[in-house]
């Protein structure tokens, strides 16, 4: 595979060459988040569509990749692959105007709709609002459909991913969930791994050390100092 291709697959495999720019990121992002709608499962429907099937920024691979990992971390999966997808097209700013362009405008929308609501009174028997929430379902569903087709392709991985959702359901709780991730690893661990291309394999995208250890030292004062900050000033979270 030559160089040029390598790098098509993998935007890091190059030399940490780049092929984006940030203004390309925060213009796609931009598009999605004035259309997507839907839950995190339904925007990772559309990050694909999007960024592996019509741009051609990841590989299915490479994908699959990124949202196992973010579904791995606390945290919004969405928010989190949205920023690798940025970071690996355009670097730290491309993380920065992907997270911008596609959180800010749902930010203002959810907004603009929660004074309307208020401002209308009670809507929870509103006809329009349940075809909303039917609508979702129809997202998510279409969205799960188009990611079961790349990231469960034989047997093997669309018997784990029934179980783990049999069990997820089964087990409704923040330990059966543990306990899926764990149970899931185990049987991936335990099965014959199946071919895949050398340059289609890794993260689409590479960290430096300093970056990553300075992250997770910013993330351990943010989980630790913040709940400590709100007992010493007599924050209460809201019922």
């Amino acid at each position: 595979m030559t160089e040029a291709a390598r790098a098509e697959i993998n935007p890091t495999a190059a030399g940490e060459r780049r092929i984006g720019t940030a203004g390309e990121v925060f213009s796609a992002f931009l598009k999605l988040g004035l259309t997507s709608f839907g839950g995190p499962i339904a925007h990772l429907g559309y990050f694909r569509d999007e960024f592996v099937v019509r741009r051609g920024w990841l590989s299915e691979p490479a994908y699959a990749d990124l949202v196992a990992l973010c579904q791995f971390l606390p945290g919004p999966a969405s928010s989190q692959v949205g920023m690798a997808i940025g970071l690996s097209r355009a670097g730290y700013l491309g993380a920065a105007a992907a997270w911008t362009a596609f959180t800010l405008p749902s930010a203002l929308v959810l907004v603009a709709f929660a004074y309307g609501v208020t401002a209308m009174g009670d809507l929870s028997g509103a006809g329009w609002l349940h075809g909303l929430k039917v609508a979702a379902v129809a997202v998510v569903a279409v969205a799960i459909l188009g990611m079961a087709r790349s990231l469960t392709p034989d047997r093997e991985r669309a018997t784990i991913a029934v179980v783990a959702a049999a069990l997820a359901l089964a087990v409704p709780t923040a330990w059966g969930q543990v306990a899926v991730i764990l149970l899931g690893a185990a049987a991936g661990l335990a099965l014959p791994r199946p071919a895949v291309p050398e340059a289609a394999t890794g993260l689409p995208l590479t960290v430096s050390r300093r970056a990553a250890l300075a992250a997770l030292g910013l993330f351990a004062v943010l989980l630790i100092g913040l709940p400590a900050l709100a007992a010493a000033t007599g924050a209460r979270r809201s019922p």
